[in-house]
């Protein structure tokens, strides 16, 4: 019963202490407040002599290469527009997102080659330039972009065909006979 008290007692000691109560077993000590101010320091934006971000992005196969500007909205993927190029209106909203998380729809033009993998691949290939690019052109946006993963590389990747199987992981089909 004695032992309750004393975690009892223990336990108000802590949740004062949390508070920032004064708990009844150190009434006497001094209470240091916590109040002071971290500032964040932001890295430096990279931009180069023609007021250019870039940036590398890489998905399954894909690898592109981003480089944004301020403008109206463009964007130009391996000298073709997105709507030629990107026919899908889903690969095109894919390509869009980091701009529209951070607000900064049709403030950037962006140019970019990609190389490798195939359409699906390359426009996130281009999401992942963007957003990075986006990062070194304004470090300000890096947690809004790292909050919804659009500054992690997706590294899955299409898995070997193994020998004695089909595929990767399929059989060949049995035969009882």
């Amino acid at each position: 019963m004695a032992d309750e008290a004393n975690s009892l007692e223990d336990l108000k000691n802590l949740t004062g202490a949390v508070t920032g109560e004064a708990p009844a077993a150190v009434a006497g000590a001094e209470v240091i407040e916590a109040a002071e101010v971290i500032e964040v320091v932001l890295p430096d934006p990279q931009i180069d002599a023609q007021g250019r971000a870039y940036a590398t992005g890489k998905r399954k196969n894909a690898i592109a290469r981003v480089w944004i500007k301020p403008g109206s909205g463009k964007v130009t993927v391996n000298g073709r527009d997105q709507v030629e190029y990107f026919a899908r209106p889903v690969l095109r909203m894919l390509l869009l997102q980091p701009f529209e998380i951070t607000d900064r729809v049709g403030q950037f033009d962006v140019i970019c080659t990609v190389k490798g993998g195939g359409l699906s691949g390359q426009a996130g290939a281009v999401r992942h330039g963007v957003s990075k690019a986006l990062m070194y052109y304004e470090p300000a946006l890096r947690p809004a972009l790292k909050a919804e993963g659009f500054l992690t590389r997706d590294s899955r990747v299409v898995e070997r065909k193994k020998y004695g199987r089909a595929k990767a992981r399929r059989s060949f089909q049995f035969s009882k006979r």
